[in-house]
């Protein structure tokens, strides 16, 4: 999953960065509302976690530009704030969940995994495929009975195939979902992780589509 992060407290965001990377989440982390607006035009990310307290322009006015605008994508919201009044205020601005700080990080990364699973139309939290059982919250990955050793990139890879099933995917749409803006990026990383996961995971796990890109095998 990747995460577009708006924070403009350097401890907070720093905090948040690498916490949930830490969980398996690709997080790009802007500070203002203007960096957030580029970084939408330029880049595709599945989940935005949004601060109320921004300079210059405020989350909820940019929250409220962004759902005028028609766009959809599911938004968390992080403030300082937390009465009655002001979570009503967030949500009615079309925010889909509100956590007020403090918060422990894993409860972030739990919220955020619940919605992407109602954005998508999940109702559990698992995913499967023959054999295979993921289990996003824990990072594991389930082989029949056997546990098998995915983490990373290739788990990223793996989730994002399993998150789409039906979907083919270029390697530059796949390097967009498993890379962040620092994060170095070698010209075959795509095809070494599919390798992998072909290696460990049976090579009927992820088919190539001959000059389209890949997709999850089918069932």
């Amino acid at each position: 999953m990747r995460i577009l992060l708006i924070e403009d407290d350097h401890l907070v965001g720093d905090g948040i960065q690498l916490g949930l990377t830490k969980q398996g989440f690709t997080v790009d982390w802007v500070q203002d509302v203007e960096s957030a607006q580029s970084a939408l035009k330029t880049d595709q990310f599945d989940v935005i976690v949004l601060d109320i307290g921004l300079p210059r322009v405020s989350g909820l006015e940019f929250l409220k530009k962004l759902r005028a605008a028609d766009n959809k994508i599911p938004v968390l919201l992080l403030t300082a704030k937390s009465s009655v009044e002001d979570r009503i205020q967030g949500l009615d601005s079309g925010a889909d969940d509100y956590l007020p700080k403090p918060f422990a990080l894993g409860e972030v990364a739990a919220r955020l995994r619940a919605l992407q699973r109602r954005s998508q139309g999940r109702a559990v939290a698992t995913l499967k495929w023959r054999d295979l059982t993921v289990f996003p919250d824990s990072q594991k990955v389930m082989l029949k009975e056997a546990e098998i050793d995915v983490r990373g990139k290739e788990l990223r890879l793996l989730l994002f195939l399993m998150e789409h099933p039906h979907n083919i995917y270029s390697r530059e749409e796949l390097e967009s979902s498993l890379y962040g803006w620092n994060e170095g990026i070698e010209s075959n990383s795509v095809e070494v992780h599919v390798h992998s996961l072909r290696k460990k995971l049976g090579k009927e796990i992820i088919k190539t589509v001959r000059g389209s890109g890949y997709q999850l095998g089918e069932e």
